[in-house]
């Protein structure tokens, strides 16, 4: 795909999944209600997850770790994709239009270390270039929940972003060199200089419906940015 793209084509977004479940993976509904968002909104969506072990795993019944089967973020969140996903390695930026990225702990757990390390977080190496790759192509970016961590981290200085109203998160967000604009339910910041859409789902106490408005509503912020 070139970088010029038809105004008659439907936008290409590639969505960057964590795994699969809220408390070691990609959150479900998140990652589902925005491939829907994506559909009904005339976009071809395309998932990414890296390639590599989770950080650990969590019975979502009991809330234990479980050490007996360890699990590989990319056949994790392909039970979201239905096996049509991608190795985040192969992303390209100039074959889509924008990149999104889904919350849940996977994204604070798996595609960085943000759960345990806080503002001193490292990214994983795909996802850094993902990110960086996208922005400098001066391509939107979206992310749900927790996810806007990612960009507070890689992109740094200047970049404003939500997470809804958590001080701690919030905190570690300016801490990152970002500003931070407190949300409620189905709200999004627009940054429009640095073409990023956020949304905080999960970070308040949510309904699925909810879920659904904040998706819904961020992907059309992505999608308005994206260039002809």
């Amino acid at each position: 795909m070139s970088e010029s793209r038809s105004s008659h084509s439907p936008a290409r977004v590639a969505v960057v999944l964590s795994g699969c479940g809220v408390y070691d993976g990609a959150e479900i509904h998140e990652s589902v209600l925005t491939l829907l968002a994506l559909d009904r909104q005339g976009a071809q969506a395309q998932c990414f997850a890296p390639d590599r072990p989770q950080h650990h795993v969590i019975n979502h019944l009991t809330g234990e770790e479980q050490t007996d089967a360890p699990r590989n973020v990319l056949t994790e969140a392909a039970r979201i994709a239905r096996g049509k996903i991608l190795p985040l390695g192969q992303y390209q930026a100039a074959d889509y239009d924008a990149i999104v990225f889904p919350g849940g702990f996977g994204a604070a757990k798996n595609l960085s270390s943000f759960a345990f390390d806080g503002p001193g977080c490292t990214v994983d190496p795909d996802v850094e270039r993902a990110i960086r790759d996208t922005h400098a192509a001066g391509k939107p970016i979206g992310a749900l929940c927790i996810s806007p961590v990612l960009l507070a981290k890689v992109l740094g200085d200047g970049i404003t972003l939500t997470i809804g109203s958590d001080a701690g998160a919030a905190g570690a967000i300016t801490a990152m060199g970002a500003a931070h604009h407190v949300t409620d339910h189905g709200q999004v910041v627009t940054d429009t200089t640095h073409r990023i859409a956020t949304t905080p789902c999960y970070m308040l106490d949510a309904t699925i419906a909810q879920i659904d408005d904040g998706a819904q509503a961020v992907i059309r912020a992505v999608l308005a940015m994206i260039r002809p």
